[in-house]
């Protein structure tokens, strides 16, 4: 009941402009970071792991503390806070709507809301591709990643994954700041992604034929190209979504402390304002289905443990 209840006010409220739960802990670690940083792993290391640990007690404390309704209650507030599927959807179709009327300067002011890259240099097509990219990989970190945790982890394992992606975001990146200091922050983000990016590009090819798409597509690019990409995690999102609308994603992509030369995924063609608003529709259906996976999976651990004989 938890994890549906967050799902519907995430489909309901999105993420408030003002107060949300993550920016507060945002502001906490960037309050910290003032104290614990050094240009070493080690000292990002502590950073993380006592940011980590506050998030997991809190959370321990909170679902010790509740049963029954109470319960639901506490799980539903925990795993809202840790979903982005809706906006993340909203802020895409904006994205679209902005390119299809040809407000380049409107797209390139949004696109910092979906993903790290440097806007300026980039044109409609160039928009496109990277809204498409922020799309499939958030889908995954901002909504099946959430719900499945929350299915496996409780109140503590989601919050717990929210500060890690959330950290992976602020301090995890390969920045001349943080290559050192990030790199524990970047590193459990990859582990604490890698069975739902999975997930998720299963839910890609089961969900493709929704949106127009090609399930074999997505499991040949998914297959071929995935390993490729520099990340573990995204790379078999953005292969899955390209091979399932029949575009091609990758190429070089610039970011504001770096360029990086990122590999082909898929054999299609380059994407337009049409697929990134398929690439949203496929990702809430991806998104609707990941929520009857949590719940069964949820619904599934439960059933287990009272099914365990008492000692």
């Amino acid at each position: 009941m938890g994890i549906l209840t967050a799902a519907l006010a995430d489909a309901v409220l999105a993420d408030p402009a003002r107060g949300h739960p993550v920016a507060g802990f945002g502001w906490c670690a960037a309050a910290l970071e003032k104290l614990t940083y050094r240009d070493t792993r080690s000292a990002g290391a502590v950073h993380t792991g006592a940011l980590l640990t506050g998030l997991a007690i809190a959370g321990g404390q909170a679902q010790r503390r509740s049963s029954g309704p109470a319960l639901a209650v506490v799980t539903a507030a925990a795993t809202w806070a840790a979903l982005g599927g809706t906006t993340l959807a909203r802020t895409g179709d904006a994205l679209a709507g902005l390119l299809a009327a040809d407000d380049i300067e409107g797209a390139r002011t949004l696109l910092p809301s979906l993903c790290g890259r440097d806007p300026s240099a980039l044109d409609g097509a160039g928009l496109a591709r990277a809204g498409l990219e922020s799309v499939a990989e958030n889908t995954s970190d901002a909504a099946v990643a959430p719900l499945l945790w929350a299915a496996v982890g409780g109140v503590p394992g989601v919050l717990v994954y929210r500060g890690v992606n959330t950290l992976d975001a602020m301090i995890g990146h390969r920045s001349p700041r943080y290559v050192r200091f990030g790199w524990a922050a970047a590193r459990l983000d990859d582990m604490a992604n890698y069975a739902a990016a999975r997930v998720a590009g299963l839910l890609v090819v089961v969900c493709a034929p929704l949106v127009g798409g090609s399930p074999a597509g997505a499991v040949r690019a998914w297959w071929r190209d995935a390993g490729r990409h520099p990340s573990p995690n995204a790379g078999v999102v953005e292969a899955s979504f390209a091979g399932a609308l029949g575009v091609r994603l990758g190429g070089p992509t610039q970011y504001r402390h770096q360029l990086e030369i990122r590999p082909t995924l898929g054999d299609g063609r380059i994407p337009g304002v049409e697929d990134l608003r398929r690439s949203v529709r496929l990702s809430r259906a991806v998104q609707a289905a990941a929520v009857a996976v949590a719940v069964v999976v949820s619904v599934a651990g439960r059933s287990g443990r009272r099914a365990c004989p008492p000692r």
